[in-house]
This record gives C-alpha cells, structure tokens and sequence, in this order.
C-alpha cells in the first residue's frame, strides 16, 4: 500500500498547557464506507492503517453508509464489527444517513427514529468508547432532563477538553412538518455545549466532533442558526483554541468560519476541520501540542 503525506500545519494562537502536558496524536474520518461492495476492502485498509499509526484514539464523526444503502440490521452490526477491530479507543458521532434518511426507498422505507433507537442501544450501550481499548466516556444522559442523549459524550486526554454533539445533515431533521425530534435533540445540544465550554475552562484547548457541514451555505439554514450563535459566544467568552471537528460534505477543509457580531472580523481561536468522505478514503491526523502555541498540527492521510 501507497501512502502520501500532505502537511498543513494549523497555526492557532493561545495560551500553552502545563509543560508537564505531553504531545499526542488522534485520528478523524468520516463519511465512509459508501461505494459498496468495493468500499469495504479499502475501509478495512483505513482500519489497518490507523491500527499501524497507534493514535490516542480515533474518532468516526457519523454517515457509516450512503444515502442508498438500506439501513438494514445487519449492515448496522457489520459497521459496528469493523468500530471494534480499531485496536485504540474509537469515538463514534450519528450522521442523517444512518437514521434521518433512512425513510427513502433506496434505504428500506424505515422509520428513522425506530434507526436512531437502535442507533443508541447498539453504538452507545455503554458509557465507553467503541474499539479493543476502550476508554470511559462522560455522556450528557447522565443529566436526567436529557437521559436520551446517549450518543453526547465527552472526554479529557492530555489537557484537551473533546467532545461530540449530535448534528446531522439532511437540514438535522429539521422539516415541514413535526420538528418534536429536532427541537428536543436542539434543547439537548444548547445545553451541551454550554456543559463542555464548562469542563474545558481550565483546559488547554478544546476540540469537538460532529457529522453536519453548518457552514456549506452563506445563508445558515435555521436548523442550524442557534448552535452557531452559541459556538460563537461561547468561543469569544473562552479565548483559548477552538477545533471544531465535522464531516458531511466530503471535501478536506480548514477554515474560520465563525464571525464577531459586527460581522466583519473573525472569531480567530475558532477553527474549522472537515474531513475526507465517499469516494475519498481518507484520514485527518491531529497533532497536539499542549507546550506550544501552535496546538493543532494537522496531516493529511491519503490511501491508495
């Protein structure tokens, strides 16, 4: 196997750790396997791969399947085999294709929110990360006025305060009709958010996962319009680095997306990642450096 290295290097200014604080690697990818059956042999290699790179733990930020593929019972149990064989802790974050887009006729017509049950009882059954090491996880059901929200979860390693939270594309379910699910799991983010700034108050940094691409438009869809208001003020009242982590819409990019309230300036310790998907197999690697003032290195990891 082919493998080539591209480095961006993602300069974020803010305050350094305890230089007792050490380096570490981890890993994100998403939006994969889709192009079946062919994809589950390069999938696997992705699997090998991270397993030889050893990382703290990887993280999967949600769509484990196209918008085609029926969300069948045992392709959900196949996926999870596949989270399990990471040989370090694996984080798993929920996409729309796995439950919201789940009703289309290419999908098996399935009520999606009977998929985003099995979702949590098959993915979330416990509070640890999926992977043959396992690590223990915070999770936001902890919280009886959120007990559903399983698939919230929240951990701490080297100083960096990380986190996922539940935002899926296909508009997150926001629609036409009954939007109960959406205004409840929104209920439930707000909240969240608000509880991980909190943890990470003494901590170096703080880098979050999820699967939705909020900022594809320049017109914010209002599905998404409170999370990024709250990002934003949360942001600017923490001042240290920000990493926020997605997938969704399967191009590699960095970016600052997050604006000041006069619209023209840069919420600067904000910064964007989105990762590789579908026909692109392919990782992102994150250094972090708790002694510099560059915390976040980012590699690009192509296969072939």
């Amino acid at each position: 196997m082919r493998i080539f290295c591209l480095f961006l290097l993602l300069l974020v200014s803010g305050a350094s750790a305890s230089a007792q604080s050490k380096k570490f690697e981890f890993i994100a990818f998403g939006d994969m396997p889709y192009r079946l059956p062919d994809d589950y042999a390069r999938f696997e290699n992705l699997i090998k791969e991270v397993n030889r790179e050893k990382p703290a733990f990887s993280v999967h930020v949600g769509d484990f399947k196209s918008g085609s593929t029926v969300c069948s019972d045992e392709y959900f149990n196949r996926i999870f085999g596949y989270f399990e064989s990471f040989s370090r802790p694996l984080i798993y974050t929920p996409g729309d294709n796995e439950w919201t887009d789940c009703n289309r006729e290419a999908a098996g017509k399935y009520d999606p929110l009977e998929r985003l049950t099995l979702l949590r009882r098959m993915f979330f059954k416990d509070s640890k990360s999926l992977g043959q090491k396992k690590i223990p996880l915070s999770t936001q059901s902890s919280n009886p006025e959120f007990a559903r929200y399983v698939e919230n979860v929240a951990w701490e390693h080297g100083g960096i305060q990380f986190a996922s939270v539940h935002l899926v594309g296909t508009n997150n379910n926001f629609k036409g009709t009954d939007n109960t699910e959406f205004i409840e799991r929104e209920k439930a983010n707000l909240a969240w958010l608000d509880e991980i700034y909190a943890r990470a108050s003494d901590k170096a940094g703080l880098v979050m996962f999820t699967q939705a691409d909020m900022f594809y438009s320049r017109t914010i869809s209002p599905a998404y319009q409170k999370i990024i208001d709250k990002l934003s003020q949360l942001s600017r009242q923490y001042g240290k680095p920000v990493l926020w982590v997605n997938g969704d819409s399967h191009r590699f990019i960095v970016d600052k997306p997050l604006l000041n309230p006069d619209k023209r300036s840069t919420i600067l310790n904000f910064t964007r990642l989105q990762v590789f998907g579908d026909a692109d197999i392919a990782t992102v690697h994150v250094t972090v450096n708790p002694r510099s003032k560059e915390l976040f290195t980012i590699r690009q990891m192509l296969l072939d």
